[in-house]
């Protein structure tokens, strides 16, 4: 069977420059619209976000999203009506499942340095579902190995989501490769470059960009270019 694949290069990703707010969306978002990048499966929303100092969104509203933020550099303070307020720092990971719904403010607490943060929504499996919240640092952040951020079932120290949807880090050093097995049939991948470059199903992929992949059972990923590559790899239902 033939894989399926689409390959979006960094400088294809829609682009939002708000003054304080610099943003490339993988997929549609806000006034941005492409029929065909509407989301793969229930990954609806990756945006590369980076925020001036002092700039931030004010409180606003969501429901029945899974809200999920991964601090890159700097800092992002964390306000919401459950009664959460955090400083989510470098390598944390956070997650807000929006459910019946939720109002959120997200700022940086920086007078001087910017924060850079990928944005992830995904659809739950139900909705009307009690809201949630949760946040930690990335663990086990081993170089050349698998590193579990997000489950359906919070296995291994990942943080547990409402919806059959898992992803994966890892930071590959000079020459080194790593294959995943998809975890089941009718599911796909979504692979994104977080730095350096990478080779994989015939594609070289560098920062920013990213490759759907459907009706594939594996993936080999290889280090590729000069310095080390960090990925992130969702696997997901495409059905």
């Amino acid at each position: 069977m033939k894989i399926k694949k689409q390959l979006i290069r960094s400088a294809e990703r829609m682009h939002s420059d708000l003054g304080w707010l610099n943003s490339r969306h993988s997929f549609s978002f806000g006034g941005h619209y492409d029929p065909e990048r509407m989301g793969f499966g229930p990954l609806r929303v990756v945006n590369d976000d980076v925020v001036a100092p002092g700039g931030g969104f004010p409180s606003h509203p969501h429901r029945d999203m899974e809200i999920i933020s991964v601090v890159l550099e700097g800092r992002l303070q964390h306000q919401d009506s459950l009664g959460n307020g955090r400083v989510i720092e470098t390598g944390d990971i956070q997650y807000m499942s929006a459910g019946s719904g939720v109002v959120h403010s997200e700022f940086n607490p920086s007078e001087d340095e910017p924060v850079h943060f990928m944005q992830i929504w995904i659809q739950p499996q139900r909705k009307g579902l009690e809201p949630r919240y949760a946040d930690q640092p990335i663990i086990g952040s081993e170089d050349n190995e698998w590193q579990l951020i997000l489950s359906p079932d919070g296995r291994d120290g990942s943080m547990a989501i409402r919806q059959d949807a898992e992803l994966r880090t890892v930071q590959l050093t000079e020459d080194r490769t790593i294959t995943h097995t998809v975890a089941g049939a009718s599911r796909g991948l979504w692979l994104f470059v977080l730095e350096g470059q990478v080779s994989t199903k015939g594609e070289t992929l560098e920062k920013g960009d990213s490759l759907a992949l459907s009706e594939a059972d594996t993936v080999e990923i290889a280090q590729a270019g000069q310095g080390a590559a960090k990925i992130m790899l969702f696997d997901l239902p495409t059905e």
